[in-house]
């Protein structure tokens, strides 16, 4: 951890309008419960734009940046990368662990864990 800004900055869709864009969220915040302190965060997708130099300066200082997107528009890869970042790691919910696309609320346990467990290895292949 750099000046308290954990190694993985996890940059989250969390969509709430289909189920894999809530899942990116609450997958997210399981897989940062089940590292060590100082191993991953989620940092401040909404705050790239406004280019905020608070908000620029921490994923300058994480060791490797995550997006996490739940569909193929891949929203937080792209917000990310227009603020002059480059993922080490992009995961797509619909694609990397099979999950539907669906109505906001309709997910499994199954689903969770698929997402949890692919924000974990990317995690902790760094």
């Amino acid at each position: 951890m750099n000046n308290n800004v954990p190694k993985n900055a996890l940059f989250v869709c969390f969509g709430g309008m289909s189920n894999v864009g809530t899942l990116t969220g609450l997958a997210a915040l399981e897989a940062i419960r089940r590292t060590e302190p100082g191993e991953a965060g989620v940092f401040c997708l909404g705050g790239l734009p406004t280019e905020a130099q608070s908000v620029m300066d921490k994923p300058r200082a994480a060791q490797r940046i995550i997006t996490l997107d739940g569909c193929p528009l891949n929203c937080s890869r792209k917000i990310v990368e227009q603020a002059g970042f480059k993922p080490s790691r992009a995961i797509t919910l619909v694609n990397d662990c099979g999950i539907k696309k669906g109505p906001p609320m309709e997910y499994t346990e199954a689903d969770l864990g698929a997402a949890v467990e692919a924000i974990l290895r990317a995690v902790r292949e760094g």
